[in-house]
């Protein structure tokens, strides 16, 4: 338990980022907005919950990308069923992989973890949390590919060798687009507002998930 953001945020700095935050929207200083805005600032991928008396917020925790925005009092079955929701969401997102063929093997990547799928020639470079994976040469399409990223619903195709994760954009500036961690990259003048579009779609149809 934290007694304001500043505590928290000076917690996820020092120690890193919670699977899930329950946070309150009107708080002093730094309100429950503002505090998820910077969780997203330090790349914190984790749910957020919110808990308030106030419906003013609602709109403004989609920036945050909000798992779910409770009104207080909240119904004790309301929200374990919510709790149990985020849970399952968490589970299966680590459960979720790929294979990939490199020149060392077959490699499992989770999905979590990839960040950006880009081609590189004739093979495929993919930029994950924590490393590069460059994949074997492929025959096929870049498209017929990254098919089975694609099949998940946080992967965009956003030019035609260029696959992102929808869920690790911080910011689109432009034709600018910054990830979590601090990674940039340009996508085409007529893709950029597609990809807007479908990022701004993704966090408000997640929470019903």
């Amino acid at each position: 338990m934290f007694e304001n953001g500043k505590a928290l945020l000076d917690a996820v700095k020092k120690r890193g980022g919670f699977d899930l935050y329950l946070l309150d929207v009107i708080m002093p200083e730094m309100n429950g907005i503002q505090s998820g805005l910077k969780l997203r600032e330090l790349g914190a991928g984790g749910e957020i919950i919110y808990l308030t008396s106030s419906k003013d917020y609602a709109v403004d925790s989609y920036y945050t990308n909000a798992f779910f925005y409770l009104l207080k009092p909240v119904e004790r079955k309301v929200l374990f069923s919510v709790l149990d929701k985020a849970a399952e969401k968490l589970n299966r997102r680590r459960r979720e992989k790929i294979v990939i063929k490199t020149s060392e093997g077959q490699r499992c990547i989770l999905l979590d973890q990839i960040l950006l799928a880009e081609r590189k020639g004739h093979s495929v470079q993919y930029y994950c949390t924590e490393e590069t994976v460059n994949s074997l040469t492929f025959q096929s399409t870049f498209r017929e590919v990254m098919t089975p990223l694609l099949a998940d619903r946080r992967f965009y195709l956003c030019g035609v060798s260029l696959v992102c994760n929808l869920q690790r954009i911080s910011a689109i500036t432009g034709q600018n687009v910054v990830l979590d961690n601090g990674i940039s990259f340009t996508v085409p003048r007529r893709g950029a507002a597609a990809l807007k579009a479908a990022w701004g779609g993704y966090w408000l149809t997640e929470g019903e998930r």
